[in-house]
């Protein structure tokens, strides 16, 4: 089990915006990366409700729970490695969570025993230092929808916003309201949902 807080500023990007930011700093096809980010809540999202979420991601050969919870610096997350036994298992239905991240949900005032497996979001990803912290360049498909993002990760957010905006204000990227990737992902479950039962 492994905590850290995560600082990073977000903006949604055009596909065109994106293609000018690869070629800005010269990041070819060979560069990319392909992550799996599954997604698992109650019927009712109540982790969402909460500002928290819950994603096994398979990364460097190895399979990672993570719960993202809301913290005053950014997020806090919690990290536990799975087997792949268990990581299949939550995706087809067996949600067991133990050891600690149980333990948060739970303090949470969330059921663990309702939690389900909502879907996958599929992420392109390169990754470049910049100015004390990491850019991150984001091409993800999830429920039929596509997106482009800018990610800047940082240890000091004073610092890493003001960075952060004076890259997009000289590349001509208007700064937009981007939420995470778990709330895009949830609004397009909570359609989806919707339509089904409707």
């Amino acid at each position: 089990m492994k905590q850290e807080i995560e600082i990073e500023f977000k903006n949604l990007v055009t596909k065109q915006e994106f293609d000018e930011l690869i070629a800005h700093f010269n990041i070819g096809e060979e560069d990319f990366i392909t992550q799996d980010n599954h997604y698992f809540d109650t019927t009712s999202f109540s982790l969402k409700d909460c500002g928290a979420a819950l994603r096994i991601r398979y990364k460097k050969g190895g399979y990672v729970l993570t719960l993202k919870q809301p913290h005053e610096q950014g997020l806090l997350e919690t990290h536990q490695f799975l087997t792949e036994d268990e990581a299949k298992a939550f995706m087809n239905g067996q949600v067991h969570v133990t050891g600690k991240i149980r333990e948060l949900i739970e303090r949470l005032g969330v059921d663990v025993t309702e939690l389900l497996y909502f879907g996958t979001l599929t992420t392109r990803r390169v990754e470049k230092p910049y100015k004390d912290g990491l850019l991150v360049f984001d091409h993800s498909l999830y429920l039929e929808k596509e997106d482009y993002e800018l990610e800047y990760e940082v240890k000091n957010a004073k610092e890493g916003k003001e960075n952060f905006k004076q890259l997009l204000h000289s590349l001509h990227i208007p700064i937009r309201k981007t939420e995470n990737k778990i709330r895009r992902f949830y609004r397009e479950k909570y359609i989806a949902l919707s339509e089904e039962s409707s």
